[in-house]
């Protein structure tokens, strides 16, 4: 039969067989993916990926037969031909190798053969196979990134790579190669392969070897002809001319492999569904799961209670309600609402959960055509109103403090919130994954809960919740409060154990929801006039760097095009290429450009020009956007449970990464300004992590510092550079002050280096008398390294734990900045600890007091406040005295005070 007697089936019919090359799929997702792990920091990146490549081989292509073939492990009949076969190929990555056991496992799941022959190659499988379905007239579609595949296409047999799309028929294998199919053995043989080793012919690349063969016809005929090949290329073809044979033996596929599978036997079974559900559970693969249980009949939902949920349209339903719930030890309460920003969100409906299974929701204004009656919304929030707000009524909610602020909006203050089942997350392992309520109750309970967009849609076509059919938003938010009740069953019991734990959770994170709501509803005043003149100015002043770029470059360009940015910098300045993108371009990344900018102009222009087009896109044109029209301030949101560590995150606007070390940065501080008849007071810890390494590491040297009220970074400087203090230079201050923070977040010497912009050799000697000077801060690391190790986590002062889940991982970058982070984290996160225990402090003499203080930003170690002109003395020294009396240290806490018109003045 020839090549034209078959062809391939016709597009959207069934492929007749599909062969799968499950190395090539193993390696390529591995390196194509960001490296994934679930919360317990098992590697699932590479199993994610095939099994979606897989998906769409089948769904693309419907395969009435089909086998994932994979390399055995051990060696094969190559490595007894050529010892060094592979032999250069580096070890399969740990994080990898630890893939392939549940990447087999969901394969075999899937309902798809998986095939694994000892002593050949995956290649020599597939080969085998696709020959025996040629003579059976079965057309095969091969799905590899392997080159060698090409020699195995004919009228039977075509290649895809599912990676990028192409095909590759006989026609394909020409116009990549230069030569058909049945010539690309000898093709390999020439070329050679690096990855494995294959030694081919030096100086002959595939240009010269298609080149060749087109010419002679074929490698024997080439052999023959030898000493015809003129020039330096044809000395090496003659000198190589042993190992070409060799060569060809290593490249060809062998297909003739004996196989106890049999074509039959490669149909496709239905799916083990219950096996499918456990892997994508224990992965943590919540989108394939969703999938995998949108598709059964009756989708499954974990050890889930059956359901009993009910839609409150009358008041006798919502009487009945209302009665179990006063009566309730605690009851699961939420908010269905017209927007995710509180100060603009009104409420739409309330859900209660009592028991787990059971949940009402009430509907109180959607709005739709069609929609029927409702309870009125006020009338009902009346009725809720002496519930929500007595303390002696227990609630539980998922990110209440939203709940909180839309309540206000409705002028109702939310008290008695005994639990948070975020915040509960959050505690028990802030790195375990997200603490949403739709990731946790995949975690958790291994149920797959309802999304937003399944009831209101996606995209510019998303419905608001008020416009959703009732008999759908009546689940979802029901759902809501059921999953919030019981993930509080399941992880109330498990943080109860754990006393430190438990005292961080019931006695500093629940109480500062409120003190946050608070200061999120109270908001801060800005100028708008100020931000849109910071506006013009740093337009102006970007537009003077980008001439002055231009004109470092030789030509105009796009300063914020990455591309162009490359072309300029490497392709005609020919600057060195520090460091290469995935893609294999030279990288613009920000720490590349600063290695740069050290020793060219060019870079330094474009890093000043992305630090004011920040502050500019960030700040001065986006702030004067987010005022409230309603209170005329800035609210913005802050998070407990994102940072790791325990430090307050915020948003829209972000208050944290308003820079403080830039002019420009400081400018924009002073749009942040007082109302009439006040001051802003701003409190900032002086230096408290290094006072917190002083008291975890117990160094006599550091204690002794402090406790005299010395300059630290003086201090080090005067001891690493053994000079008095009063002959301390400015750049050694400089440096002593790099080393003192990097040496707490566990830089090394050669980062020193980068910092300092000194040698590394010169850096370690800083490091070592460091070290020598203030041995305590040594032990600690060491210690707190070693304890992270046996632990798997680490714990600040107060009993917050981070667990560090890479800490023995045998990537040795992903443990080395484990071990890195071992040091920091005590510090960072008992400094977070103790800011927020100053803050409970204080909320609780403002709201004594009545003396018209307002507490309303935290920005890291700083709090800030609207303070009445009269109260400023006051205000001044009682801020100082909460703060420094937060925490009882080895060292004593420092606080410095500032006020002013604005919150630059202040600082």
């Amino acid at each position: 039969m020839s090549d034209s007697d078959t062809i391939p089936p016709e597009a959207g019919r069934p492929t007749e067989l599909v062969m799968v090359d499950g190395s090539s799929y193993l390696y390529r997702a591995f390196h194509a993916l960001p490296p994934l792990s679930n919360s317990r920091g098992q590697p699932t990146g590479a199993v994610y990926g095939v099994i979606n490549m897989l998906r769409k081989l089948l769904r693309e292509h419907q395969p009435q037969r089909i086998a994932v073939v994979f390399d055995a492990p051990g060696k094969t009949f190559r490595d007894e031909l050529f010892e060094s076969y592979k032999s250069h190929r580096p070890p399969m990555p740990d994080d990898l190798r630890s893939q392939i056991e549940p990447l087999h496992a969901a394969v075999s799941a899937m309902g798809i053969p998986l095939l694994q022959i000892p002593g050949v190659e995956a290649d020599d499988v597939i080969g085998t196979l696709a020959r025996q379905a040629g003579d059976a007239g079965i057309h095969t579609l091969i799905s590899t990134g392997d080159k060698d595949m090409a020699q195995l296409v004919n009228g039977h047999v075509t290649l895809v790579n599912t990676m990028t799309g192409t095909v590759l028929d006989r026609q394909g294998v020409i116009d990549k190669f230069g030569v058909p199919p049945e010539r690309i053995i000898d093709y390999l043989a020439l070329v050679g392969d690096s990855s494995d080793n294959i030694p081919g012919v030096p100086k002959v690349g595939p240009k010269t070897a298609a080149k060749w063969l087109n010419e002679y016809g074929s490698l024997d005929e080439i052999i023959a002809r030898a000493e015809e090949i003129p020039g330096k290329v044809g000395e090496s073809l003659r000198a190589n001319l042993p190992q070409l044979e060799l060569s060809r033996l290593l490249a060809t596929i062998h297909c003739d492999v004996k196989l106890a599978e049999s074509l039959d036997q490669l149909s496709p079974s239905e799916p083990d569904t219950d096996k499918l559900r456990e892997l994508y559970t224990e992965l943590e693969f919540g989108g394939l799961l969703r999938e995998l249980e949108a598709d059964q009949p009756d989708p499954p939902r974990g050890s889930e209670s059956p359901r009993r949920y009910q839609t409150v349209l009358d008041q006798k339903t919502l009487d009945g309600w209302l009665e179990r719930i006063k009566h309730a030890d605690l009851f699961a309460f939420d908010t269905e609402t017209t927007s995710l920003r509180y100060d603009k969100a009104e409420v739409v409906g309330v859900s209660f959960a009592i028991e787990p299974g059971e949940a009402a929701y009430v509907p109180l204004a959607h709005n739709y055509i069609g929609a029927p009656e409702q309870l009125n919304r006020e009338a009902v929030l009346a009725q809720l109103k002496p519930i929500l707000e007595d303390p002696k009524h227990a609630k539980v909610g998922q990110n209440l403090k939203y709940d909180k602020n839309v309540l206000a909006n409705h002028g109702i203050e939310l008290t008695g919130i005994a639990h948070d089942t975020m915040l509960q997350s959050y505690v028990l392992n802030s790195t375990a994954g997200r603490h949403d309520m739709d990731s946790m109750a995949l975690r958790e309970l291994g149920v797959t809960t309802i999304k937003f967009e399944d009831v209101a849609g996606k995209g510019a076509r998303q419905l608001g919740f008020d416009e959703v059919e009732i008999e759908k938003a009546a689940e979802y938010a029901a759902e809501d409060a059921d999953i919030t009740l019981r993930l509080h069953q399941s992880l109330w019991p498990r943080l109860n154990k754990e006393t430190r734990l438990r005292a961080v959770y019931e006695e500093m994170e629940v109480p500062l929801v409120p003190v946050l709501s608070r200061m999120e509803q109270t908001g801060v005043l800005v100028d708008p006039e100020l931000l849109r003149r910071q506006s013009q100015e740093l337009a102006e002043a970007m537009a003077e760097l980008e001439v002055k770029a231009h004109d470092e470059a030789g030509q105009a360009f796009n300063l914020g095009s990455p591309k162009q940015l490359q072309e300029i910098l490497f392709d005609k300045l020919q600057l060195p290429a520090l460091r290469k993108t995935p893609k294999g371009q030279p990288s613009t990344a920000e720490d590349v450009l600063q290695e740069l900018a050290n020793d060219y102009r060019l870079p330094q222009l474009i890093l000043e020009y992305r630090s004011l087009s920040k502050l500019k896109s960030t700040y001065t044109d986006k702030l004067p956007d987010l005022i409230s029209p309603k209170t005329g301030r800035i609210h913005t949101s802050y998070h407990q449970a994102v940072a790791a560590t325990g430090r307050l995150s915020s948003s829209e606007p972000n208050l944290q990464n308003i820079p403080i070390r830039t002019a420009e940065g400081r400018r924009i501080r002073e749009a942040f300004v007082a109302p009439k008849g006040y001051r802003i007071l701003s409190a900032d810890y002086s230096q408290i992590e290094l006072r917190i390494m002083a008291h975890l590491s117990g160094d006599a040297g550091l204690l002794k510092a402090f406790a005299e009220g010395k300059d630290i970074h003086q201090a080090t400087a005067s001891e690493v550079f053994g000079v008095s203090p009063d002959q301390v230079s400015a750049d050694q201050r400089r440096s002593a002050k790099a080393i003192n923070f990097g040496l707490i977040y566990g830089m090394s010497a050669f980062g020193l280096s980068r910092q300092l912009g000194i040698e590394r050799s010169a850096a370690q000697t800083y490091v070592d008398r460091y070290f020598d000077r203030y041995p305590g801060v040594k032990d600690f690391m060491d210690r707190i390294q070693a304890q992270a190790h046996e632990d798997g986590y680490v714990e600040t002062v107060f009993g917050r734990r981070l667990y560090l889940p890479e800490i023995n991982s045998r990537n040795a970058q992903r443990r080395q900045y484990a071990e890195r982070t071992a040091i920091n984290a005590p510090m960072q996160g008992t400094a977070a600890d103790i800011i927020k225990r100053a803050m409970l402090a204080i909320d609780r003499w403002l709201n004594t007091s009545n003396n018209g203080i307002r507490m309303i930003m935290q920005v890291h170690d700083e709090l800030v406040f609207e303070v009445p002109k009269s109260q400023i003395s006051d205000a001044e020294t009682t801020v100082r005295k909460f703060m420094i009396s937060a925490a009882e240290l080895k060292t004593p806490l420092d606080v410095d005070v500032g006020t002013g018109r604005n919150w630059g003045e202040s600082h």
